[in-house]
C-alpha cells in the first residue's frame, strides 16, 4: 500500500476542503472534461468501496476495456472481502480514506465509483461531482430524501455524467418496457404489485439497543466508514453487507431491491412521488432495524392522462403476495448478481412484480428481465412491437457517457426520484403510521417525526461542509 493508515488519517482534511470550498465549493476542472476525450483516450476511474459488490464493478468498469482503473478506496483495505480485488490490481495507489485520494490524486482520474454501505454514498459523491468527476454510484443513491435531492441538484450544476447502478436500466426491460408503453401495449394501469420474499440478513434478529462496543480492528477507518451518519460504537454487526438491516445505516428490502424491481414502471409511469405512503403491515417493527416484514402501499396521484395508480410492496419470507390467475410462476433475471450471504428464492417466488393496466396484465421480475402477459392466451394473436437491442451495458453506458457518445440512461434526474419514492415508504416502515406527502413542498404533512426524517440526523462534526458543496 502507498500509504499507511497514520498517515493516510493525519492529513489535514478540514484544510482541503475549506480551500474547496473558498473556491466556490469546487475545484478546477480535470483537463480531460474541459478538452474532451480524444477517439483512443481512456476514462481514468477511482473506486470507493471494493468489496464484494464494489469488487464486481470495478471488474465490470475494467472489461469495457474503455477504463484505466488508477486507484482503490476502502475503509477497510485489507480486510478479507477487499483482499480478492486488491491482488487483481496490485500495483495501484490504495487508500482507506476518500479525501486522502481526493487531495492526493484528484488530477489523475476522471470518473469516480461508489460502492460503499447506503449511508456514506452522499460525501463521496458530492466532492467527487464538486470537482467536476463523473459519477456512478450503487443503489440506492443515497441514504436520505434531502441527500437525494441535493444530488440531483449537484448533477445539474456542475454538468457531469451521473448514472445510479441498477443495470437493468441498460438491459431488455429498459427498451421492452419503453416500447410498450409507447406502443399502447402498457396503458392505463392503475395497480402494481411488488415483491421480495427471499431471506434477508435481519431476519430473526430481536434487538432492543444497538450492539455493545467491540475492539475495532486493525484494517477499519470506523470515522470515514461512519462518514456522516450518526455515530454509534463499533460492532462488527454493521460490516460487511450487515450495515443494510440498520436503519442509521441502510434501506432494508425496499431500498435494496425496489430500485432493481420498480425501476422502469417508475420512470415510463411518470409515477414520480407519492401523496399517501400506508404501512399495512409492518411485522417486528422497530426503531432500530428494519421490519420482519411489510406490505406498503404508495398512492400516486393521476398523471396527465394516467389514471391514480396504487402500488403495493411486500417484502418478509412469509408475507407472499396475492397473484393473479395465470400467474405460474415468477420471472427469473439469470444475471441477477450473488447475494455476498443468504439467498435469494427463485423457486417460488423470486423478486418480482405484476402491473395491471386496463386491457391487460403483465409479470416481471427485476433487474433486465422482460414483462410477460399473463395469461399467456392473452398475447397468442397480439402483434407485438419489436423492442431496440441496447447499444451498451449498464457499466459501458456511463462509460461512454463519460466520454460524451452517451446519455446515462439511470442519471439522477431519472434515479432520483424513484429513490425519494422509496426512501419515503422506509419512513413508513420505521414511524409504522400512515404518510401524507404533499408532491409540491416535498414535505410529509401530517407527522412531525416523518418529516424530520426526509432531512435525517444533522452531519457529525467535521462532515457539515459536504451538505454545502
Amino acid at each position: 500500500m502507498n500509504d499507511d493508515k497514520t498517515l493516510q488519517t493525519a492529513i489535514d482534511r478540514r484544510a482541503f476542503l475549506k480551500g474547496a470550498l473558498a473556491a466556490g465549493g469546487y475545484a478546477i476542472l480535470p483537463s480531460s472534461i474541459l478538452r474532451g476525450f480524444s477517439p483512443n483516450r481512456k476514462v481514468d476511474m477511482a473506486f470507493v468501496g471494493i468489496g464484494n459488490r464494489g469488487a464486481d464493478i470495478v471488474r465490470a468498469m475494467h472489461r469495457t476495456s474503455q477504463v484505466n482503473v488508477v486507484a482503490l478506496c476502502d475503509t477497510q483495505m485489507g480486510a478479507p472481502h477487499t483482499t480478492t480485488i486488491l491482488k487483481e490490481f496490485p500495483a495501484l495507489p490504495q487508500f482507506y480514506d476518500f479525501r486522502s485520494m481526493f487531495d492526493k490524486m484528484g488530477k489523475r482520474f476522471d470518473a469516480v465509483c461508489v460502492c460503499t454501505p447506503d449511508h456514506s454514498h452522499f460525501a463521496v459523491s458530492m466532492l467527487a461531482m464538486s470537482q467536476g468527476k463523473h459519477l456512478f454510484v450503487e443503489k440506492p443513491l443515497a441514504h436520505t430524501f434531502r441527500q437525494m435531492d441535493l444530488m440531483m441538484a449537484a448533477e445539474q450544476k456542475y454538468k457531469v455524467a451521473c448514472q445510479m447502478g441498477n443495470q437493468g436500466h441498460s438491459e431488455a426491460n429498459f427498451f421492452q418496457f419503453k416500447t410498450w408503453v409507447e406502443a399502447g401495449i402498457i396503458e392505463n394501469v392503475t395497480k402494481i404489485t411488488a415483491f421480495m420474499n427471499s431471506a434477508r440478513r435481519w431476519h430473526g434478529m430481536t434487538v432492543n439497543d444497538y450492539p455493545p462496543e467491540e475492539p475495532l480492528p486493525e484494517s477499519l477507518d470506523w470515522d470515514c466508514w461512519l462518514a456522516t451518519a450518526q455515530a454509534h460504537p463499533f460492532n462488527k454487526q454493521y460490516l460487511n453487507g450487515d450495515w443494510r438491516g440498520w436503519h442509521d445505516y441502510g434501506a432494508g428490502a425496499l431500498g435494496d431491491w425496489g430500485a432493481h424491481i420498480l425501476d422502469t414502471a417508475h420512470e415510463f409511469l411518470d409515477l414520480g412521488l407519492p401523496e399517501e405512503v400506508d404501512p399495512v403491515l409492518v411485522e417486528g417493527h422497530s426503531a432500530i432495524i428494519f421490519p420482519q416484514a411489510s406490505t406498503i402501499a404508495f398512492r400516486f396521484p393521476a398523471r396527465g392522462l394516467m389514471p391514480p395508480l396504487e402500488l403495493t410492496w411486500y417484502d418478509g419470507q412469509k408475507n407472499l403476495p396475492p397473484l393473479p390467475p395465470g400467474f405460474d410462476g415468477g420471472v427469473v433475471d439469470p444475471n441477477i448478481p450473488p447475494p455476498s450471504r443468504g439467498t435469494i428464492d427463485t423457486k417460488v417466488y423470486p423478486p418480482g412484480k405484476v402491473i395491471y393496466g386496463g386491457r391487460l396484465t403483465f409479470k416481471g421480475g427485476s433487474h433486465g428481465s422482460t414483462l410477460q402477459i399473463i395469461p399467456a392466451a392473452a398475447a397468442k394473436d397480439m402483434n407485438l412491437p419489436e423492442t431496440p437491442k441496447s447499444p451498451s451495458n449498464h457499466f459501458e453506458n456511463f462509460v461512454r457517457a463519460c466520454r460524451g457518445e452517451e446519455r446515462c440512461r439511470s442519471h439522477f434526474g431519472v434515479a432520483g426520484p424513484l429513490c425519494q419514492a422509496m426512501a419515503i415508504g422506509v419512513i413508513a416502515q420505521r414511524v409504522d403510521a400512515k404518510l401524507r406527502f404533499d408532491r409540491t413542498t416535498k414535505r410529509i404533512t401530517n407527522h412531525k417525526f416523518a418529516d424530520q426524517l426526509l432531512d435525517g440526523p444533522p452531519p457529525r462534526t467535521g462532515w457539515e461542509q459536504f451538505y454545502r458543496m
